[in-house]
């Protein structure tokens, strides 16, 4: 059975940093897509950065510069690192793995979902 375990959310202030981790049980987690998305307060859920099992990533336009994926294959863990916070950064961080060979921007693309972590943005 496919599970998806985020950790790593919190309350932090404007231009912090914070680093989320998911540990999946994928096998083998080298054939998933893996990829983080966000859903804030009164908004869809929304595709925040993916990467492939070869590494190519693509990073929705608000978060670039900002924000670093990375993945560990013999770990079965992907991380997300998220530098100069913005309040509008606020959301449940949701990871999602799907078999395949590129990334994907949509929701329902994915097959698998973690339970979420918040991350909440103080100015």
């Amino acid at each position: 059975q496919v599970q998806l375990v985020e950790s790593g959310g919190g309350l932090v202030q404007a231009e912090d940093s914070l680093r989320l981790t998911c540990a999946a049980s994928i096998h083998p987690f080298s054939n998933y897509n893996m990829a983080w998305f966000r859903r804030a307060p009164g908004k869809e859920r929304e595709f925040v950065v993916g990467i492939s099992y070869m590494h190519s990533t693509y990073y929705t336009t608000s978060v670039k510069e900002r924000f670093t994926i990375s993945r560990d294959n013999a770990k079965n863990t992907v991380s997300l690192q998220m530098t100069s916070l913005k309040p509008e950064d606020t959301a449940a961080y949701y990871c999602a793995a799907r078999p395949g060979t590129r990334v994907v921007v949509t929701t329902a693309d994915y097959a698998y979902w973690g339970q979420g972590t918040q991350v909440t943005v103080s100015s």
